[in-house]
């Protein structure tokens, strides 16, 4: 017993000897260096400097490991650069250039000079007339496009001319009265001390037309010409009278303002820009229509996406009728938010209800159809958005990102340039712009809000053609956008 006891105490004590080997050999190996178990342990205790997929410690920008990354982001910093450069140099430029020439087509902006003095020995008319005709000739100096226009093309009725303005034939009429030299000379020969110089020419134009245009070329130089004319048939006219001793002194202390402007104009803005809050409504306003139809892409297509994305514990819904869906709700989106955008001209007292006035009479804050006025305003910028909208939805789903900011810029400055500014006075090149949606929001606006002359059945075609042609090619960008998310997939894969 006391054999096997001593031999089983003999293997125990080689058991722990043997395994003191094995420990001092481990920790041997850790201390020379020759191991792995313990250099690995080192390594991530300490995170380490190096590893398979290269350094996990941040460093500096000019780091040998981040060569060839800084060579690619270098190209692509450039490539961007010189992209963004020729877009602001191609795209901004449309913008700059519609007020180029400017100067050169102001003759573009129409005037009509009426003479109905046709009496023999009138003065006014004629002097009027040539003025005008000399300023024409004179092709060194930007001027109007004055047109002297026969009376008998208006049946010698002036009211006649006024309708023509209304009708947009020209920007401004300037008419010469029937009689203006007679009554004038009537008046200093009898002393008539209610005549009014007023009365001998008149001045017509509709401001609402477009209130930058009338504000900053048609008005400033029609205040001038009739300066100018006042003063040149003053002095002839003063000349003419003192020299004539049959008209006996008293009648000119009782008329001297037959004497002196003797003649002069009335002014009458058919349809004048008023009130001034409607500048949003008719300009700057409508840019936050074309970005809120081009931002409700983004907020909408994760909602529509849901239909389409497994594991959600619903099968997938078919393509075509996401497609239905998809257009049937953004329209209906479109409507919504075109009835909010709407309201706020309400809100802010633009004026919706006053009746329509008569068109060849001075009428302030006339509407075109009444108290109808704003559900047909709400319709035309429902289906202006429409007309903008779905043309931004088509381009997103066709070019994607980043490019879609590139398309609202590009899509802005050439409806914007197209529809704030006369086309008439901007190179031929923007004609194009009779063509584009927010032209016809423009015109349209004014026609309903200052009751102007009504173009609505061709607005309103030109935004639906719109509407109609991005209608058929939703679904064709639809597919594009599957098949471009799904090449990404399969990239990714």
């Amino acid at each position: 017993m006391k054999f096997l006891f001593n031999n089983r105490k003999i293997g125990t004590d080689d058991q722990e000897r043997e395994h003191s080997s094995t420990s001092d050999r481990t920790l041997s190996n850790g201390a020379d260096g020759s191991g792995n178990v313990n250099e690995e342990n080192h390594e991530k205790a300490d995170g380490g400097e190096s590893g398979e997929n290269g350094p996990k410690e941040p460093v500096g920008f000019w780091h040998p490991s981040l060569s060839k990354t800084r060579l690619k982001v270098f190209g692509a910093w450039a490539r961007t650069v010189l992209i963004l450069s020729a877009f602001i140099l191609a795209v901004l430029s449309l913008y700059w250039a519609v007020l180029f020439n400017v100067e050169q087509n102001l003759n573009s902006l129409i005037v009509f000079v009426v003479n109905f003095e046709t009496e023999p020995g009138a003065l006014v008319g004629p002097l009027i007339t040539k003025m005008t005709e000399e300023q024409t000739e004179l092709n060194s100096m930007p001027h109007l496009g004055y047109i002297t226009m026969p009376p008998s093309a208006y049946n010698y009725d002036p009211i006649a001319v006024r309708q023509a303005i209304y009708d947009e034939k020209a920007w401004a009429a300037i008419i010469i009265n029937a009689n203006a030299t007679a009554l004038l000379r009537q008046a200093v020969e009898q002393g008539n001390s209610s005549f009014d110089p007023l009365g001998t020419c008149q001045i017509i134009y509709t401001s609402a037309r477009d209130q930058d245009s009338y504000y900053d070329y048609i008005i400033p130089e029609l205040t001038a010409l009739q300066t100018e004319a006042t003063s040149m048939f003053g002095e002839m006219w003063v000349k003419q009278v003192m020299a004539n001793d049959s008209i006996p002194r008293t009648n000119l202390a009782k008329a001297p303002q037959a004497l002196s402007p003797a003649i002069g104009f009335s002014t009458y803005d058919l349809r004048p820009f008023y009130p001034f809050v409607a500048v949003p409504a008719v300009t700057i306003g409508l840019i936050y229509l074309i970005i809120i139809a081009f931002f409700s892409f983004t907020f909408f297509l994760p909602i529509h996406m849901q239909f389409i994305t497994p594991g959600e514990g619903h099968p997938v819904m078919k393509f075509w009728q996401l497609i239905l869906w998809r257009w049937l709700s953004t329209l209906a989106a479109y409507l919504l938010m075109s009835l909010a955008y709407s309201f706020i001209s309400l809100a802010f007292q633009i004026p919706f209800s006053n009746p329509p006035g008569i068109e060849t009479e001075v009428v302030n804050n006339a509407n075109a159809f009444g108290k109808a006025t704003f559900v047909v305003y709400w319709m035309v910028n429902f289906i202006g958005m429409g007309a903008l909208g779905l043309a931004c939805e088509n381009v997103a789903m066709v070019i994607g990102q980043p490019w879609t900011a590139m398309w609202l810029i590009f899509w802005v400055i050439t409806n914007v340039s197209t529809s704030f500014y006369a086309i008439e006075t901007s190179p031929h090149f923007y004609y194009w712009g009779y063509a584009w949606p927010l032209h016809s929001i423009v015109e349209a606006s004014r026609t309903l809000i200052f009751n102007l002359h009504s173009r609505l059945g061709l607005d309103f075609g030109i935004l639906l053609s719109w509407v109609a042609v991005n209608s058929v090619l939703f679904p064709i960008c639809c597919y594009i956008m599957r098949w471009k998310s799904q090449k990404a997939k399969e990239k990714g894969q």
